[in-house]
């Protein structure tokens, strides 16, 4: 049986490790000192400027040798200058870095209080009030309107739009500028944006404590007597911005120094560039020289005391505390020499080294924010800190995902196999061999699609009269590209338009409405497409996500009482799990693949031509270009085939 001791002791592990909150009650969340939504980013204030710069100032080398030097200075024994000769300099070097600091610290405090005293609106007693980000507290129901940033992490509540979706952009978050799905409980979504309502919810959520992880969140929510499974599609988290969403209301979860945004974050700190390193390294060798020289005139300052010094004692006398002894008294003043020298030879250390650097790194900052060529579009560079200028440049490994470094993660759909038929190629009908694809080109005519996109552009006319002829393989193929992925669609200014988690997945669904495959919308439980203009809505069973252990995604879905599980994904994951007796299709298949992976050049402009030379090797050894090849496969509950294969580029 477990002893009463280690009961109590599980039982306060499970409440240290949970978060209870409750809805519109700061009271009862009080006792659990929540912080509040107040951030603070800045190093220093008012009272710990002093201390904790002269601190961090004192880390450098260079100047605790100054420091040691003027502490020597203050010994008459010893010294021979003034302690002024000392103090003026490093006071001028600490001074001129203490305002570089300083400055680069209220640019931190104006960001802080821009931040803190944005908008945001609150639910109190049934009433919408507005209020600053820093007066928001956890357990507060707070209403985001569309394009604006999100003051907490928040529990979504409800939306404007149907079925409690709301859509997302997390590029404060994770640079990703695609839009994300946010989904809250059916249950909360019936209350609208009615304020009584959200003012008189009393929900209470048991949850993870404050943590880093942004694809993750785990807890409850406990409402009239039933018990909800929350988790990360039902949490917006600080710093995304509401899009394509009129308005939606949150609980907040975390606020503050606690949200995912702040713990990822970290803590302002010291920062150190190589030229700091390499200046104290630098400082660390010109000491041990500066001090072999005191040591050698220490040496040298003792042999001649004691064998010719104690005769000049009545010309120069001894102080009153050497010794009279000659080996003793020699030995007293060559100690003393030593710090003398030490005195007298600093000026072997630069101090002005650390303030040049320092100026330069001051006036480089503001030649930055001035640069007009460092601009894209309406945004410009910001040297928000002056201690790492010199880092910029600085390069010695570059470490890409797949390729969107160097093609601005611009996918089309120029090729694709299905059934063993390679598509794509312009085929000179005369002689029969393939003709390069130009801007001059002319491109299919779509014009048929009510829905097409006037940009899309596609030459072979094979697979266009595959469509037209309702060839049932080509039929599968786009049917799966408008069903398989999680794009969004909205309707703006009468134009459809999809958002996109990756590029790769908005051109295949935009390939197959320019075919006639037309995505319309999804709901929580329904995809809807259109088929040469027939409407299909599809029950949506179940998605699983692309990951990198399953290296594939797959949708479940229904119609006309039909299960079908409709899969992409890598090449070789697909070849695993088909059926057996297609191996003459994967044969074919796998040589198309081939093709297409060979047939393209990765285009890079303004680099050095060893640089295309090494790129144009790299790509002559790879299997895959841009990893973007994706077998298709599509099972349904009566059979199991390979359909198609195709390639991006």
């Amino acid at each position: 049986m477990m002893s009463r001791a280690s009961f109590r002791s599980s039982r306060t592990h499970t409440l240290d490790n949970q978060r209870r909150i409750r809805a519109n009650d700061r009271q009862f969340n009080a006792q659990f000192k929540y912080a509040s939504n107040y951030i603070k980013t800045s190093k220093y204030s008012v009272l710990t400027f002093l201390p904790l710069n002269l601190f961090e100032q004192f880390q450098r080398l260079a100047n605790f040798y100054f420091l040691c030097l003027l502490v020597l200075q203050m010994i008459p024994a010893i010294s021979s200058l003034t302690p002024v000769t000392t103090i003026l300099p490093l006071m001028g070097v600490l001074g001129l870095t203490a305002i570089k600091d300083a400055y680069d610290d209220i640019q931190r405090h104006i960001s802080d209080s821009q931040v803190n005293n944005r908008k945001s609106q609150a639910v109190r007693r049934g009433k919408l009030v507005q209020e600053r980000w820093s007066a928001v507290q956890v357990g507060d129901v707070i209403r985001m309107d569309n394009n604006q940033f999100v003051a907490a992490d928040v529990l979504l509540l409800t939306t404007s739009e149907p079925n409690g979706l709301c859509y997302i952009e997390t590029s404060e978050l994770d640079g990703e500028t695609n839009l994300k799905c946010r989904q809250c409980l059916m249950e909360t979504a019936v209350m609208g944006q009615d304020d009584v309502l959200l003012g008189e919810f009393d929900g209470e959520i048991v949850c993870e404590t404050p943590n880093n992880l942004l694809n993750k969140f785990d807890g409850n929510l406990t409402w009239k007597n039933k018990s909800y499974s929350l988790d990360n599609d039902k949490i917006i988290l600080r710093g995304c911005v509401l899009r394509n969403t009129q308005w939606c209301y949150g609980l907040v979860v975390f606020a503050g120094k606690d949200t995912k945004l702040m713990q990822n974050s970290g803590k302002s700190k010291f920062k150190r560039t190589s030229i700091d390193r390499l200046l104290n390294f630098l400082i660390i060798g010109i000491v041990f020289f500066l001090l072999s020289m005191c040591l050698f005139c220490m040496v040298a300052c003792g042999i001649w005391e004691s064998l010719v010094g104690q005769y000049f004692k009545d010309f120069l006398p001894w102080d009153t505390l050497v010794p009279s002894e000659p080996l003793g008294g020699a030995t007293i003043i060559a100690l003393l020499v030593f710090f003398s020298y030490a005195i007298v030879l600093n000026t072997v250390v630069p101090i002005s080294l650390y303030v040049s650097v320092e100026v330069i790194r001051f006036v480089q900052s503001f030649l930055i924010n001035w640069d007009e060529q460092m601009y894209y579009d309406t945004t410009h560079a910001a040297a928000r800190t002056t201690t790492l200028n010199e880092e910029l440049g600085q390069i010695e490994y570059i470490f890409s995902d797949k390729t969107g470094t160097l093609t601005q993660n611009i996918m089309t759909f120029n090729k694709c196999s299905i059934m063993g038929n390679s598509y794509g190629d312009v085929i000179d009908a005369r002689t029969g061999e393939v003709i390069e694809v130009t801007e001059e080109t002319e491109s299919l005519d779509f014009s048929f699609n009510p829905n097409y996109e006037p940009e899309f552009r596609f030459f072979d006319k094979n697979l266009l009269e595959a469509v037209q002829r309702r060839d049932a393989d080509t039929f599968n193929f786009f049917r799966l590209l408008a069903l398989c992925h999680t794009v969004m669609s909205e309707d703006k200014d009468g134009k459809l338009e999809y958002q996109a988690q990756s590029p790769d997945e908005a051109a295949l669904v935009s390939a197959a409405r320019n075919f006639g495959f037309v995505f319309k919308e999804r709901s929580p439980n329904s995809i809807t497409i259109e088929v040469m203009g027939q409407k299909e809505v599809y029950e949506l069973l179940c998605i699983l996500d692309f990951n990198n252990v399953r290296k594939r995604m797959s949708v479940i879905l229904r119609r006309e009482g039909v299960l079908r599980l409709y899969c992409k994904g890598a090449d070789n994951v697909i070849y695993e799990r088909l059926q057996s007796g297609s191996e003459d299709i994967k044969h074919r298949t796998q040589e198309h693949l081939n093709v297409y992976g060979f047939s393209k050049q990765i285009r890079v402009s303004q680099v050095s031509d060893s640089s295309k030379e090494y790129l144009n090797a790299a790509i002559a050894r790879s299997f895959s270009v841009v990893g973007a090849q994706f077998l298709y496969s599509y099972v349904s509950n009566s059979s199991r085939k390979l359909h198609f294969h195709f390639l991006l580029w």
